[in-house]
């Protein structure tokens, strides 16, 4: 007894706050949108645009109502049309095309994975620089400055458009400030579309047509994600971790926007449900590695993991060996769930995904209990895998509700660098987001600190070497977009969305352990407040 005792007091907290969203707060969330009683007039809308889209023949008025829908969060209605109209037999950069056509048609061609040289841009330049003169049309430089995101390593000439179109845009335009902060390619796309039709509602020139169905579209999303949260917070509840797991986050409305970052559609319902509940349990066990667990304890926990068994727990504290059963259970979930619908087993992969998870917090839990801090590449090369990436995405793509591919497992297995690369800039957006709080309660080095130590560096050049990195990363990823086919087109969107998510709840600090503020902000209006349909006034 006397022992158990002490383990206890030596026990760390992150001392965080109690949850802001109680489950009966989120039962209580309701619309007035649903598609029982819209349906039929979303359907009129959406079938109108897509008139609108297929009806239009000049490309470049084409590529704009792309654009448009996609920034207004409709596009994923219009797959199929969209995919024939932003090809490279339908679209072509013309000599005579200004500079806010050609970086639009740049810019969208290579979003889906379409190679465009960057020769496209020599028109607007002389003696190898962008003309001066094109510091007065700022919708070209904004859409100049937007293409240049979508550079790959060793393309200077886009490096050199992303400096000369923010140099003027910041010095013609001070309410660009906003749009020029985060580059449209790293922004949130359900976010983006809450804010931009705000933006296209003030438009004097605007389509009430798309006005119109963007606004029903998110209310009537958004009732879909409240029936979502609704659930889980039933689930929430009954797995009692606010008690028997005090140390932990109780976080499940801040999870659901990493799982509503990832995929907002409709149709992946189950795979944001799956998403949820597994970043509920990770965060769980996270903070059982990083502050509860002694290292001996921690050691026998990954021990039981790599058997599957909570037999293998004897002498443990009773919050270890609820985590173990509740990933057990949460794995055999999923699993009956995907045999019966595909007749596939996925529990090797579910198995293997939390393992790999579990050792790479122990390698993190080691070099904390020895006091070592590791070099920079050292801690990147276990910190891609202990954020959460691999695991989080083969969950994702198990749970998709497609046929499922051994060869697409395998990729993520193994093999994906776009799923590397994203996993990167996850680790890194939490690292710059989450480091002033980690240092404070004493947790193991992040990459900041890493980089510190290697280098000497003062920690505010550290954290420009960190940004400098993530924009690396996403020059690889989009690399990777032209380069592979491997991996189905909505997995290849999750990936991407989910360094945007990373990116997004990070931006200001720790938008999970603080939950207050901007994250909460976010939330409210995305899931709990509709839009005002009152489009024309």
């Amino acid at each position: 007894m006397s022992s158990n005792m002490t383990i206890s007091k030596e026990r760390r907290s992150a001392n965080y706050h109690p949850s802001i969203w109680d489950p009966e707060i989120i039962d209580r969330f309701t619309t007035s949108y649903t598609y029982e009683i819209y349906g039929n007039q979303f359907e009129d809308f959406k079938e109108n645009a897509r008139r609108l889209l297929t009806s239009t023949k000049d490309s470049s008025t084409r590529s704009k109502l792309v654009d448009l829908m996609q920034r207004l969060g409709v596009a994923y209605h219009f797959e199929e049309e969209i995919k024939e109209a932003i090809s490279p037999s339908c679209l072509h950069i013309e000599d005579d095309h200004d500079l806010y056509t050609t970086a639009l048609h740049f810019r969208l061609l290579r979003e889906r994975g379409h190679f465009v040289s960057t020769d496209v841009f020599d028109k607007f330049k002389k003696d190898g620089k962008f003309m001066e003169r094109l510091n007065r049309d700022v919708k070209g430089l904004l859409s100049l400055y937007e293409a240049s995101y979508l550079m790959t390593v060793g393309e200077d000439d886009l490096e050199e458009a992303k400096y000369f179109s923010f140099k003027h845009l910041k010095s013609s335009m001070e309410d660009t400030e906003e749009s020029l902060d985060i580059p449209l390619h790293w922004r949130l796309p359900r976010l983006e579309a809450r804010n931009f039709i705000d933006v296209y509602r003030r438009d004097p020139m605007n389509n009430p047509l798309l006005l119109d169905l963007a606004c029903l579209d998110f209310n009537l999303v958004q009732s879909q994600l409240q029936e979502e949260l609704k659930e889980l917070a039933r689930w929430w509840k009954a797995l009692n971790f606010k008690e028997t797991l005090s140390f932990a986050r109780d976080r499940l409305m801040e999870n659901y926007l990493w799982a509503l970052g990832i995929t907002f559609e409709p149709k992946f319902s189950q795979c944001r449900i799956v998403l949820t509940k597994f970043v509920c349990i990770l965060s769980a066990i996270d903070d059982l590695y990083d502050v509860y667990g002694s290292i001996n304890e921690l050691e026998k926990f990954t021990d039981a993991v790599s058997r599957w068994d909570t037999k293998a727990m004897d002498g443990l504290p009773e919050c270890m060996k609820i985590c173990l059963s509740t990933m057990i259970d949460f794995a055999d979930e999923i699993a009956n769930l995907i045999q019966s619908k595909n007749d596939f087993n996925a529990l090797p992969y579910l198995k293997e995904a939390w393992l790999n998870l579990c050792k790479s917090y122990l390698v993190e839990a080691r070099w904390f209990s020895m006091g070592y801090t590791p070099k920079l590449n050292e801690y990147l090369e276990n910190a891609w895998t202990s954020v959460g990436g691999p695991a989080a995405m083969a969950h994702a793509y198990l749970a998709m509700g497609c046929t499922i591919d051994k060869s697409t497992l395998n990729c993520l297995r193994h093999g994906s660098k776009l799923l590397y690369w994203s996993s990167r800039i996850t680790r890194l957006s939490d690292d710059l987001g989450t480091s002033q709080a980690e240092i404070e309660r004493g947790d193991v080095a992040k990459s900041i600190h890493c980089y510190m130590k290697e280098k000497g560096a003062s920690e505010d050049e550290a954290r420009d070497y960190i940004k400098n990195l993530i924009a690396y990363s996403w020059k690889k990823m989009n690399e990777d977009i032209i380069d592979s086919k491997s991996l189905p087109k909505p997995l290849v969107n999750m990936i991407l969305n989910m360094a945007r998510t990373a990116q997004c709840i990070f931006q200001y600090g720790d938008g999970i352990g603080t939950s207050e503020g901007v994250t909460k902000d976010r939330l409210i209006s995305l899931v709990v407040k509709p839009i005002s349909i009152s489009t024309h006034s």
